[in-house]
């Protein structure tokens, strides 16, 4: 009888990487094949992790913030911290049911250094599950706010690292779009925001420029960049915040002032509580 022939090894897939994890995130197909998305989707994982590695080093705590379904989580428990003996990762997610999920996936893969928690940026600061210090803080793809929400968790647990790809920024366009008939009375520069796809736009920019201020001012050194390979969007900015190197913890002396300036001149005073402290 003739036996099946083995599968051909999938260059896409690194050496060592769970096949199964694949699967259960739908980046293979239940036979374990990769169609023209899902090897699109397998390098853009591959990208955004490239930047992370360098930041794993000497790390023993990662929190991914707004996890969602943690895939974040479990890509890089995979490719970094299943083979080592220490190091633990935890998901902070609010939908009680995709925490369950996700811890019902860690067990049945044998992730034991994984966790997860159902509770918000408030109770995440205070809760005893998680240690007082977390060297890495991620949040991909957390919409709105909940960019900001992992911001300050990071800024409260004392992160080494944290690395942001923002979400569907609305607050700043909301406000924006708020004082816009006075602000065209009062400036020729309301016209960059004038029409409703420009609002969307510069709000966006204004939100991400506002965060690596905050975060130049808690004495981070922040390097901002594109995600190439992704879907050109407003959801491929990369912001990497660290505190390392020469400079390490000093703040930007003047960053501080140039965030209230940019919120004074927009007439966005009212968000100064969320980029200023």
């Amino acid at each position: 009888m003739n036996k099946p022939n083995p599968p051909t090894p999938l260059p896409e897939i690194r050496p060592g990487q769970s096949v199964e994890l694949l699967k259960e995130l739908h980046i293979l197909t239940r036979d374990g094949r990769l169609n023209q998305d899902s090897r699109r989707k397998l390098k853009q994982v591959h990208h955004l992790y490239q930047f992370i590695e360098p930041l794993l080093d000497g790390a023993e705590t990662l929190a991914d913030h707004g996890a969602g379904k943690s895939y974040l989580g479990f890509i890089l428990y995979d490719l970094y911290f299943r083979e080592r003996d220490s190091g633990h990762i935890y998901g902070i997610e609010t939908r009680r049911e995709l925490v369950d999920k996700s811890q019902a996936l860690a067990a049945r893969l044998g992730f034991a250094r994984m966790n997860f928690l159902a509770c918000t940026v408030e109770d995440s600061l205070t809760s005893p599950a998680l240690p007082g210090r977390i060297d890495v803080v991620t949040a991909l793809h957390a919409c709105n706010t909940a960019t900001d929400d992992a911001i300050r968790f990071a800024l409260g647990k004392g992160a080494r690292h944290i690395v942001l790809v923002p979400c569907c920024q609305a607050e700043v366009a909301a406000a924006l779009r708020a004082g816009k008939s006075e602000a065209l009375t009062r400036t020729a520069l309301a016209e960059l925001w004038r029409h409703p796809i420009h609002t969307r736009e510069l709000g966006s920019h204004l939100t991400n420029v506002l965060r690596c201020l905050l975060l130049e001012a808690q004495g981070y050194s922040v390097t901002v960049t594109e995600l190439v390979g992704w879907e050109h969007s407003l959801k491929n900015e990369l912001i990497i915040a660290s505190k390392s190197g020469p400079h390490s913890g000093r703040p930007r002396g003047n960053a501080r002032e140039r965030a209230a300036a940019i919120l004074r001149e927009f007439q966005l005073e009212a968000l100064a509580p969320r980029f200023i402290y």
